[in-house]
């Protein structure tokens, strides 16, 4: 709590400063020269001037970076969603061809998040562990949970448009973005293996 109350005073986070404390160190030098008795009568001007001219020069205090999980515990935490999404899953009931689409889907995201070798190569590509991120916290919960709440109301009230085709268009179009980070990935394994042979045979 302490130390919470002297980040949020203004005063204090100014005497802890580096500019105040090269202000000060150059204030300090002011007084030597005052005590020798090269400032004069002007000594106090003298004194902040230096002081001054000190914390002018100082480089300002920087805020300490904010502590974002690394890659791999971004993966790590990704793995266990995709488990209780699993165990949500198991728990609904769909049509045959969703259902068929869905356990494709299910294979290219666990092979996806392998925790082996297979992760050492997703975590260089932040942008494909945004999309496979969003495909298990958000998109294929929200497609099966819509279709749920679409299909009762349908009973209800039948006549709309079957709400399995929605289901399954969304889940088409999963499969097609976690097919492609997984080429995406396979043709950088690709390139590395090329550029390996390249520089393997350069030295023959």
């Amino acid at each position: 709590m302490a130390t919470s109350d002297r980040t949020s005073n203004p005063v204090l986070r100014y005497l802890e400063s580096r500019k105040n404390l090269a202000g000060s160190a150059a204030g300090l030098a002011g007084l030597v020269l005052t005590f020798t008795g090269l400032a004069g009568a002007y000594w106090p001007v003298v004194i902040a001037g230096l002081y001054g001219a000190g914390a002018l020069i100082a480089p300002p205090d920087l805020p300490p970076v904010p502590p974002f999980p690394d890659p791999e515990e971004e993966l790590d935490a990704l793995r266990e969603n995709f488990a209780t999404l699993r165990t949500y899953l198991a728990e609904v009931d769909l049509p045959p061809a969703a259902a068929g689409r869905l356990t494709e889907l299910d294979g290219v995201v666990e092979a996806l998040l392998d925790p082996r070798w297979v992760a050492d190569v997703l975590k260089q590509d932040p942008e494909s562990v945004h999309t496979l991120s969003r495909a298990v916290r958000q998109d294929i919960p929200e497609a099966v949970d819509a279709f749920v709440r679409t299909r009762w109301w349908n009973r209800v009230a039948p006549g709309a448009e079957p709400p399995e085709r929605h289901l399954e268009r969304q889940l088409n179009a999963l499969h097609q973005k976690m097919t492609t980070i997984a080429g995406e990935l396979r043709d950088a394994e690709s390139r590395r293996q090329q550029a390996h042979t390249i520089f393997t045979e350069d030295d023959l």
